[in-house]
């Protein structure tokens, strides 16, 4: 019997899990980031202030992070079917729950909540795709999978204006009430379909044929076999894990700045309407898909990931500094905020074909929830410190430069990394 052609069985795999794994990103990223939408109308509604809302923005990622770790190191226990499902189920429920919102006690507790939920999805999937794809290949479905980010935005942002100006009133329901809740329940479906839809391991793929397993196992166990680390503490203690964690976070900080501002930056660049500002908020990350797909063929094509990474990376803080000094001038502004956001969001699945480098097995589940941990922790200062310096300021401008600050550190520590403990 003929060996299967490895392009075509890591095709098939990527059919598989992609696209599903994809729209949940898309779900969970939606209600992670949609109070940046609610933000503009949910602030004069209950008297809270830009700090109250950085503030609450920020917490979500304090319980994110403090059950990172643990929820990465469960999946290999309870499997990706399981985990997946858990915690969809529990975050779409949080995110509705948010239209119920009165005080900022209640703001901070959900948001916390809907951190502790969420907590391990995103370095689950890293995990999971680590069990399907060897390295060579992994930067560009990585890409693949991150574009949901991008779209999230390029989908919610329309579509959160809309549910803001059509359905504000409606049953007696704020606007910022019926986005919480439209946009909160897909993922409580996703999180059933979860159960029925996902393998744990490649063994239990049924969809593929018997040599069509051993083909992809082989190429797993091979590329394992040949890193060293493979236990629980190895991922927490290596140095160049906390490095990457550096990495992330700096990273994080320009694009956790983008997510949660840019409604207000484009209002304030005078877009006035609900529907107007979600349509100008999708240009930049409609862009920044089409940028991460194209950097992610390309650092994969040719095996270099450093630069890969750096390069947009800088782009990105260059477009945020850009878009402060062209601010007199929108359209100019908004051109400058989309190269912002594709140097950003092409730099980033780049930075997890560098982490996923260094560690295997366990090391890899502890490694990884880890990274995303510590630069998680920028999702929690980008948002608060952009918010005090608003309210001290007036201006989202002193802000966005200390985002592309944070970048340009991010870019300097990939190149301090040697090019030869770069998995090719």
């Amino acid at each position: 019997m003929a060996a299967p052609d490895a392009d075509r069985v890591y095709a098939r795999v990527t059919w598989r899990l992609v696209p599903f794994l994809f729209t949940c990103y898309i779900f969970a990223y939606l209600d992670r980031v949609n109070v940046g939408f609610a933000k503009l109308r949910m602030l004069d509604a209950l008297g809270f202030s830009e700090a109250v809302y950085g503030l609450g923005a920020g917490i979500f990622f304090l319980g994110y992070v403090l059950f990172e770790v643990p929820s990465n190191v469960l999946m290999l226990k309870l499997g990706a079917r399981r985990t997946i499902a858990r915690i969809m189920i529990a975050w779409g429920i949080i995110s509705a729950a948010m239209m119920l919102v009165e005080t900022p006690s209640q703001f901070y507790v959900l948001r916390f909540l809907l951190g502790v939920a969420e907590a391990g999805f995103f370095p689950g999937v890293i995990l999971y795709l680590t069990f399907w794809f060897p390295a060579a290949r992994r930067g560009r479905v990585t890409a693949l999978f991150a574009t949901a980010v991008a779209l999230s935005t390029v989908i919610g942002a329309p579509l959160s204006g809309f549910i803001m100006h059509y359905l504000d009133g409606a049953n007696g329901w704020a606007g910022w009430q019926w986005l919480f809740v439209i946009e909160g329940l897909p993922s409580v479906a996703m999180g059933l379909a979860a159960l029925a839809y996902l393998d744990d391991r490649v063994e239990d793929a049924r969809w593929l044929s018997a040599p069509e397993r051993a083909l992809i196992a082989a190429d797993i166990a091979r590329e394992q076999g040949s890193i060293a680390h493979a236990r629980i503490v190895d991922g927490l203690r290596l140095p160049r894990v906390w490095l990457m964690g550096a990495i992330y976070f700096c990273i994080v900080m320009g694009l956790y700045g983008l997510n949660f501002w840019l409604p207000s930056i484009v209002q304030e660049l005078g877009f006035e309407s609900m529907v107007g500002v979600g349509l100008v908020t999708a240009i930049p990350f409609g862009f920044a898909a089409i940028a991460m797909v194209v950097v992610g063929q390309r650092a994969d094509r040719t095996g270099e990931r450093r630069w890969h990474t750096a390069a947009p990376v800088l782009a990105g803080a260059l477009g945020l500094v850009a878009s402060v000094l062209l601010a007199a001038h929108p359209l100019a502004a908004v051109a400058a905020l989309t190269l912002g956001a594709c140097g950003i969001l092409g730099g980033l699945p780049q930075s997890w074909s560098l982490s996923t480098a260094f560690v295997s097995g366990g090391a890899a589940a502890a490694g990884i929830a880890l990274i995303n941990s510590i630069g998680n922790l920028a999702g929690f200062v980008a948002p608060w410190s952009l918010g005090l310096i608003k309210e001290a300021t007036g201006s989202t401008a002193a802000g966005v430069c200390l985002l592309a600050a944070s970048l340009v550190v991010g870019a300097l520590l990939v190149l301090s990394i040697p090019a030869r403990e770069i998995a090719r």
